[in-house]
């Protein structure tokens, strides 16, 4: 039986494990907080410090692992790829990791490699990024950390913004970059997308492209997303080839990606690309429903040096997820729930009980409980997501 860790135990990484279970794999879990609800699903749950190194590297060597795997997470891909050197384990180096992490390294990549991408900076000063702006960079920008996911930290940049402002979102931004550096880069005007990808053996296999729902600015925090696209065929084409040239440009090989793109005037730029699953049930769950191949199973056997079976081997739907965000304020009611005991309700959760004191969303930490839709067709699905999100009633004052 071949032994699989898994970095990090919260919500997003339990069909990860549950899906290694299923393949017959013993899966040792870890995590720094012994109360990670995905703990309780492993074989053999560990409460360590997943972004110490050595630590992990520690409890790596006393299980015997054959595999490491950190999805849907950055935070620990410099431990994961500290693990795959140190043991000799498939997937990607302590180099490619740092790479694919540090958004500014990762556009040096792409700017070697002729890979279409905005123009961008980074930063660990203000009144340096203040100075570059002013004479740099014309028209709309964005500031955002140059370590970090989930939509922490964005903030939209006019070109008219006071000094005062500026200096009031860099330092945001720079309070959540795990590194303490900021990037400063074009905005490009245009929709969004991710492209969900297994590379084996250096050949960069497209599974899919999602089509991306925001609040837009100023934080960008993703509401929903859909797959397959609906957007017209020339223009994925355009998204796959931006995306495939975008991972070669990485080096990065036997893993899972995740690359997000913006389309502008025809032609794709791309944003970052993380080299694992993505979040927000892209991967886990929206993928395999939309293509029917299952790309939980392909990374658990990248990481394991197996070779991924990437054809489809379940039914195909058009797909849709969209998250509950309520107005903020303190929660004093959920009602009409009944109405997700509809057949083509997938999967739902609302995280929040009354009592609670919903945020206002500037992050995807703050959205407050999905819902994902299978149907005939992604527009179908989409439909009945908005509906679904609109007739769940949750209360605030």
């Amino acid at each position: 039986m071949k032994k699989l860790m898994v970095l990090a135990a919260g919500i997003l990484q339990i069909p990860v494990i549950k899906k290694a279970k299923e393949m017959g794999i013993y899966v040792i879990a870890a995590d720094g907080d012994p109360t990670a609800v995905g703990l309780q699903y492993a074989d053999k749950p560990v409460v360590v410090n997943i972004t110490s190194e050595e630590d992990v590297l520690r409890v790596a060597r006393e299980e015997g692992i054959d595999g490491v795997i950190h999805p849907c997470s950055e935070v620990s891909m410099n431990v994961m790829g500290r693990l795959n050197d140190e043991l000799g384990l498939s997937g990607i180096s302590r180099e490619q990791a740092i790479h694919a992490t540090n958004k500014h390294l990762m556009r040096e990549a792409f700017e070697s490699g002729n890979v279409p991408s905005p123009k961008s900076s980074c930063f660990s000063e203000m009144e340096v990024a203040w100075g570059v702006f002013c004479t740099d960079f014309s028209g709309t920008c964005i500031l955002k950390p140059s370590r970090n996911s989930g939509s922490r930290g964005i903030a939209k940049i006019p070109a008219d913004i006071p000094i005062q402002e500026f200096a009031r979102l860099f330092e945001i931004a720079k309070s959540e970059s795990r590194d303490k550096t900021v990037m400063l880069e074009q905005f490009i005007e245009g929709p969004e997308f991710s492209i969900e990808i297994i590379v084996w053996n250096g050949v960069v296999n497209v599974l899919t492209v999602t089509d991306k729902k925001t609040t837009g600015a100023p934080h960008f925090v993703e509401l929903g997303h859909n797959q397959p696209s609906i957007f017209p065929e020339d223009i994925v084409a355009v998204i796959k080839s931006a995306a495939v040239a975008g991972v070669k440009a990485l080096g990065v090989s036997n893993c899972a990606c995740h690359a997000e793109v913006k389309v502008m005037d025809g032609k794709a730029y791309i944003i970052e690309i993380g080299a694992r699953l993505g979040g927000d049930f892209i991967s886990t769950e929206l993928t395999h429903l939309s293509t029917g191949i299952d790309m939980v199973a392909a990374a658990i056997n990248c990481a394991l040096g197996v070779r991924p079976c990437l054809e489809p081997t379940e039914t195909k739907h058009g797909v849709c997820i969209r998250y509950f965000c309520p107005k903020p304020g303190k929660l004093v009611s959920i009602s009409n729930t009944e109405v997700l005991n509809d057949p083509h309700i997938y999967l739902w959760d609302i995280y929040h009980k009354v009592g609670d004191t919903i945020p206002e969303v500037t992050s995807s930490l703050c959205r407050s409980g999905h819902v994902i839709v299978i149907e005939e067709t992604p527009q179908k699905a989409i439909e009945l997501a908005e509906k679904m999100i609109h007739e769940v009633k949750m209360e605030t004052v």
